[in-house]
């Protein structure tokens, strides 16, 4: 017969033979007169293990790419697009939703809701992919811009990247090196196109407030 029963609900009992850790239960004290020398019973259940789950990059939306509905037209033109994204070795999926939020497709709060839907054209796609390349980024680095900021996509080339890179300069004297580094840390600064100057005008995703 047990003599005693301890609580032990912090200890945890790791074996040799089972590669998952037990809590233990309890501890009961069988009695010398029982047996030759007096033994711990250890009570123990096995405790399980959740392994983390790996996170994927994707973009979150709440449309889903695969509710748009395009005639054959605009399908060619969407399809073209998706091949100029070739070269940064995403999956159909992602190429869809980079277009998507890059178009008004998909919702995006950068946009917020002036963003009216429309079917990207390749030509315009290469046109701000070989504007980044002149910036000296390669395809590795422009690629996670792409993943940070799809949006850059749908932006204006000429009022809103190139202008903006020469305000970069012209301001704050960031050229070069110091211009890829901030445009891989911070690309929606390609976007801003408005400034409030402290006197909020409720477009902040867009402002260069946020610089």
């Amino acid at each position: 017969m047990l003599a005693k029963v301890y609580p032990c609900p912090f200890l945890i009992l790791k074996s040799s033979t089972w590669n998952y850790p037990f809590v233990i239960d309890s501890v009961s004290l069988v009695p010398s007169s029982l047996l030759n020398d007096a033994t711990f019973v250890i009570n123990f259940t096995p405790r399980t293990i959740r392994k983390p789950i790996p996170r994927k990059w994707g973009v979150h939306a709440t449309t889903k790419v695969e509710d748009i509905v395009l005639s054959d037209e605009e399908q060619k033109s969407w399809d073209a697009s998706r091949g100029a994204l070739s070269a940064f070795e995403f999956s159909a999926e992602e190429e869809n939703k980079v277009l998507g939020k890059a178009f008004g497709y998909v919702h995006s709060p950068f946009w917020s809701e002036e963003r009216a839907k429309e079917v990207p054209r390749v030509d315009a796609v290469n046109n701000v992919l070989n504007y980044l390349r002149s910036l000296n980024l390669t395809d590795v680095e422009i690629g996670k811009i792409l993943k940070k900021f799809p949006e850059v996509l749908g932006c204006d080339l000429e009022g809103e990247l190139e202008n903006n890179v020469k305000l970069l300069e012209k301001e704050w004297g960031i050229e070069g090196k110091t211009l890829k580094n901030l445009l891989l840390r911070n690309p929606k600064v390609l976007g801003y196109n408005v400034d409030c100057k402290g006197d909020c005008i409720a477009k902040c995703t867009r402002c260069w407030v946020r610089f």
